[in-house]
């Protein structure tokens, strides 16, 4: 059962990560970060939260 719920988190990590790039390279975010050097949030959240979840599914797929 480990080994599924740890698939999962890899799986749901792989999809923040990317939903995290996607909203960093947008269009507004870039012009955002032009004016203010500001990044959104959003973006920040998804690509840790995916990295996290990422290596916590990694720990639980190897046990």
């Amino acid at each position: 059962m480990n080994k599924v719920i740890g698939i999962v988190l890899i799986c749901i990590g792989v999809a923040l990560a990317f939903w995290g790039y996607d909203v960093y390279d947008s269009a507004s975010a870039q012009i955002t970060r032009t004016f203010s050097g500001d990044t959104p949030i959003e973006a920040w959240a998804g690509m840790v939260g995916g990295v996290v979840c990422i290596v916590l599914g990694a720990l639980k797929v190897k046990n």
